[in-house]
């Protein structure tokens, strides 16, 4: 298979190659360490009775090999867990269970998934409307007044802490303004247009961070395009300045748009936890902050999974919606 089709067919391989090892690093530095894992994974309040219980269900008497080919088989097909008064089925990917909560990990994470999802889309859109556009804005009025006010304002905005601009914004367009109200997470299927209302607040506040990045690396990467020959090419043929910045150069310029914006939607997944602190918004990165203050080994393992699906995930698509726009790519 060649083209763009066998291009895909080899990331989509990558990917599941790399989610692999990600499964292998993230069981080993958890369940392999040295201490008492069935204890840790417990939880402290646990007596021995359940601390032995745990021990049996990872199975820790066996070699490691085995506890792995254990815990992916419950990834890939699912597995039983005693409750110690009946037997509970995990489904595929089961991510194991919560002895602190007696919750299946899988089912709680998708319980908080939809709220950082939204969260993270959403900002995802602004930041790249906003960053995009104030570094193409930049690159092209370069060493005007227009230049070095946007980069001001970009350096401004790399420095100031998410939350900052989260509390500025709550006090004067929620507070003092009432413009906006304050974030009550709504789900979309519910009411689409309060999912979006209520949700604006935190997608400003992190797509403004994001999107002073993203400036940067547009006006650096469009500078560079547009000193190439083909540029000159098109201006010496008469063709308009803005079409030479906003066709060709600003297509040229977006392979390390698109290989960052790819990494930061996954990893903001579970890295938004200040904004979803700060908003009060019960998503993963919150979930995994309560997580790792009670010791909750199975849940911590299971978030680390779920970031690491959505990072190699998002940089896969990245890659093929890359190769789709210049064929150079599935050449190389």
């Amino acid at each position: 298979m060649s083209g763009l089709g066998g291009f895909v067919l080899r990331r989509a391989v990558g990917a599941v190659i790399t989610l692999f090892a990600i499964s292998v690093i993230v069981y080993v530095v958890f369940y392999a360490t040295p201490g008492d894992v069935a204890q840790i994974t417990c939880g402290p309040r646990c007596s021995p009775e359940q601390v032995h219980q745990v021990a049996q269900q990872l199975r820790l008497d066996e070699p490691l090999y085995m506890r792995y080919g254990h815990f992916l088989q419950g990834l890939l097909v699912g597995q039983d867990y005693s409750t110690g008064t009946s037997v509970e089925h995990c489904a595929a990917p089961c991510l194991g269970l919560s002895y602190q909560s007696d919750q299946q990990v899988t089912d709680l994470i998708l319980t908080k998934l939809p709220v950082s999802l939204s969260l993270v889309f959403g900002a995802m859109v602004l930041w790249l409307v906003l960053g995009v556009g104030t570094g193409m804005l930049s690159a092209w009025r370069r060493g005007r007044p227009t230049e070095r006010l946007l980069t001001g304002i970009t350096l401004a905005g790399t420095a100031t802490p998410v939350f900052v601009i989260g509390l500025v914004l709550m006090i004067v367009v929620g507070g003092e303004l009432h413009l906006l109200p304050f974030p009550q997470y709504v789900a979309f299927t519910d009411d689409p247009e309060q999912w979006a209302w209520n949700l604006l607040l935190p997608w400003l506040s992190l797509a403004l961070i994001e999107a002073a990045t993203f400036a940067r690396l547009t006006r650096a990467s469009m500078l560079e395009t547009l000193a190439e020959d083909h540029i000159r090419t098109f201006r010496a043929y008469g063709v308009g300045e803005r079409s030479v910045v906003g066709r060709h150069a600003l297509r040229g310029a977006l392979a390390p748009v698109i290989a960052l914006n790819a990494n930061n939607f996954g990893s903001s997944v579970g890295g938004a936890v200040l904004t979803e602190t700060l908003f009060g918004l019960p998503g993963v990165g919150q979930e995994l902050v309560q997580a790792v203050k009670v010791v909750d080994l199975p849940v911590v393992v299971g978030m680390v999974l779920v970031i690491g699906f959505f990072v190699v995930v998002a940089n896969a698509v990245a890659d093929v919606l890359y190769a789709a726009a210049d064929r150079r790519v599935v050449l190389a």
